[in-house]
């Protein structure tokens, strides 16, 4: 009898995911108390974390098709990891299993308005910096409508070497996204960043990053001059954060600046992969790039504004709550006010 899928008439062949990201995926272990040392921290949550596995929820929690690349240990967080990722609505077929290394945790400090050291627990290496070539599913990347990769995943090899071979898959189709996610604890020196970055560049068609990435990537802070050096350097859409002052996007022939949104920070982790699953649920549905950029900010700052991130991500209900006025956290309000509660007794 034949064991191919395509001669049994009860198999369904499931569609391609429109999202996948590739990159990393771990544990948040995230403080419980607001305002404190990990020292005088009494108690912990666990969560679903990683940059790529955080915006593929994101996306999966605006109703798009998401799916993940990485690695994970042959451990209890592996399987947990793998677990929170189903329970969010993110298929889990293309996460690998190591079994050498184990799963990452990172835990946080949480000092509001804007400031939240992390801590990575993941040396010699992890496993999503693990996946190999000929761990991937090339024809998912191919079929995806988007891809999503991180500059982390180009720090250190086989991982660089799997970026690369998927940006080759890809062949710069339509929304082949670079997040230019820098983060100098995973990098020998800012030069062997920009190293990466610009052999990535010419790869991609859509490059998102904060003026301090974009310094990394391109040598511009200045958000004009970051987004036309992004332009330059082959992207089609460049889109640079800038902080209080909203963020900036360009095209050859568009530029669009949407303002910040105002919400009461409680840990700001997490807003800028939520920005991220919004943006492509946004371009994906075909937007006008001022809606993809007004939706997004509010999402990210609807993170900001909660304590975890994975499961903090908003619902589209919630983003519209949010833009027309509202309050897209009037369910928390009991567990926002006792965290708000700590911070001002210290």
């Amino acid at each position: 009898m034949s064991s191919d899928p395509h001669d049994r008439p009860d198999t369904q062949v499931e569609p391609p995911p429109e999202v996948l990201t590739f990159g990393r995926s771990g544990v948040d272990i995230y403080p419980l108390q607001v305002g404190v040392g990990l020292e005088d921290v009494q108690t912990f949550g666990k969560y679903l974390g990683g940059t790529t596995a955080n915006v593929a929820v994101a996306a999966a929690r605006l109703g798009r098709r998401a799916a993940i690349i990485t690695g994970v240990g042959d451990d209890p967080f592996g399987r947990y990891v793998r677990k929170a990722l189903r329970e969010l609505n993110v298929d889990d077929r293309y996460v690998v299993t190591n079994t050498e290394y184990p799963t990452p945790v990172t835990f946080c400090e949480i000092f509001p308005p804007d400031n939240f050291p992390l801590w990575f627990y993941r040396r010699p290496t992890a496993p999503d910096m693990q996946v190999k070539p000929s761990d991937i599913d090339f024809d998912a990347v191919r079929a995806t409508r988007l891809m999503w990769l991180s500059v982390t995943g180009l720090s250190e090899q086989p991982s660089r070497e799997s970026h690369f071979a998927v940006l080759e898959a890809r062949a710069r189709k339509q929304f082949t996204v670079l997040d230019l996610d820098y983060r100098p604890m995973f990098w020998d020196t800012p030069a062997h960043a920009t190293e990466q970055v610009q052999r990535a560049l010419p790869h991609v068609t859509v490059a998102v990053g904060n003026r301090e990435e974009c310094e990394v990537a391109v040598g511009e802070t200045e958000p004009e001059k970051a987004a036309d050096a992004l332009l330059a350097a082959g992207v089609e859409l460049a889109i640079v954060k800038q902080g209080p002052k909203g963020v900036l996007a360009k095209t050859s022939s568009e530029r669009v600046e949407s303002p910040p949104i105002p919400i009461r920070p409680l840990n700001g982790l997490g807003a800028g992969d939520s920005f991220g699953g919004s943006l492509c649920h946004g371009l994906l549905a075909g937007w006008p790039l001022q809606k993809v950029l007004q939706h997004a900010n509010a999402a990210g700052a609807i993170v900001a504004s909660r304590l975890e991130c994975s499961t903090a991500m908003p619902t589209e209900t919630e983003i519209e709550t949010l833009l027309a006025g509202g309050d897209p956290n009037e369910h928390l309000a009991n567990s926002h006010a006792e965290h708000f509660a700590t911070v001002s007794a210290r």
